[in-house]
């Protein structure tokens, strides 16, 4: 059996990063053009564009684009993409740059040349009705609505050439992978069918368990964490990496799980962003994404398993890519061992719930992690990141975290 087909009509991937002749041919183009400074955001963005994660995407989202995405889940072509990819500016800026003028995008932190972008469209938006479609909320302390509310007042779009992977490859250099990367991988393992595992945690029993199911009936399960910034209080890469690490070589049988990361920074847009997340591992050749309890989400601002139910919304051909969908998972000491709501008969009191951002308000506030919520070996992992932190971040349950 083949690998699923990279998403769109084409079927093949579309990495946009130019090399070798073609990128010091635009490199020097590019320092003779206007420039347009861009968020850490939007540079991830362009690096999902150019590794070819977004394919089929040529560049940055126009107005038809904008809106069928936010209202129909669709491209103007009719392709299926549930969360707008656009490039903000000022409208003093924008004033600035002629309809089909070439402009050079670059890093607003950094101020690395990342690209290209030939502008074909200049427009605004109502960053409400975005944050309505996408968000299902307006609310400020949705992190992903405030960063569309942050957004300049006028998108640029156009396709793009991209002439840098950022900081990716250098700063995480054993996680970050291409699609191509991971196609060659799977394909030279014999993998046909592959489970894509969603992180921005360190791995507990939980997680562990998840995987595990997803071992038992598929080639293999692709661990699979995110690289870009991530909010106050959520554990850096490195340390994930190595807690994930220490857990598959202690408790996977080899060869079963990859791990590896991508550039893109969270949006934290529960159900949306989990289509988000199928629609790019099928980029990455993965046939399933294992859709556990509040899937990308933050706070209360969605239900723990609206993320599942979305997958059941869309068209059923929309997506190569199928959800994995498993129910609330946690420690039983009835059961003596991990389980499911679907599993386990015991009541609420025999149960340990398990979440990451509980094992992390746990480890900040120095409070003893009881057993069985994770691997000692990567507890004490974590244990050494948290005292090595001089200042603590204050982290906030939310209601269905509880339990």
């Amino acid at each position: 059996m083949a690998l699923v087909k990279p998403h769109g009509k084409m079927k093949k991937l579309m990495p946009l990063l130019l090399q070798g002749p073609a990128l010091e041919k635009e490199l020097n183009k590019a320092t003779k053009l206007k420039q347009v400074r861009i968020t850490s955001r939007e540079t991830s963005d362009l690096v999902m564009l150019g590794i070819g994660a977004f394919t089929p995407l040529k560049g940055f989202m126009g107005k038809a684009d904008w809106k069928g995405v936010c209202d129909r889940y669709k491209l103007a072509d009719g392709t299926f993409w549930p969360i707008p990819i656009t490039l903000s500016t000022t409208k003093e800026v924008a004033d600035t740059i002629k309809k089909g003028e070439d402009v050079t995008l670059v890093d607003d932190e950094t101020g690395e040349v990342m690209a290209t972008m030939k502008v074909n469209e200049k427009y605004g938006i109502d960053k409400t009705h975005e944050c309505k479609q996408v968000y299902q909320t307006t609310d400020l302390e949705h992190p992903g609505v405030k960063k569309v509310m942050e957004q300049g007042d006028v998108n640029l779009a156009g396709p793009v050439k991209v002439l840098s992977e950022a900081h990716y490859p250098e700063s995480h250099k054993d996680l970050y992978m291409t699609p191509a990367d991971t196609r060659k991988q799977f394909e030279e393992k014999g993998w046909s069918t592959i489970a894509a595992f969603q992180t921005r945690n360190p791995m507990h029993r939980s997680h562990e368990f998840l995987s595990k199911i997803a071992i038992e009936t598929m080639d293999g399960v692709f661990i699979h964490q995110i690289l870009g910034k991530l909010k106050e209080g959520d554990i850096p890469a490195d340390t994930r990496a190595k807690a994930i690490n220490t857990l598959m070589d202690n408790y996977f049988v080899k060869d079963t799980a990859i791990q590896g990361g991508y550039p893109m920074e969270m949006r934290y847009g529960g159900p949306r962003e989990a289509l988000l997340h199928a629609v790019f591992r099928q980029n990455f050749g993965c046939s399933h994404l294992i859709v556990g309890r509040d899937h990308a989400g933050v706070g209360d601002f969605y239900g723990p398993f609206d993320a599942q139910k979305i997958f059941d919304e869309i068209p059923a051909n929309a997506l190569e890519t199928k959800p994995l969908k498993i129910d609330h998972t946690f420690y039983c000491f009835k059961c003596d061992g991990m389980a499911s709501m679907r599993t386990c008969p015991h009541s609420k009191e025999d149960r340990l719930m398990l979440s990451g951002t509980k094992l992390r308000k746990m480890l900040s506030e120095g409070e003893d992690v009881p057993d069985h919520f994770s691997r000692p070996e990567v507890l004490a992992i974590l244990k050494e990141y948290y005292a090595g932190l001089s200042e603590k971040v204050e982290i906030k349950m939310h209601k269905h975290m509880e339990g």
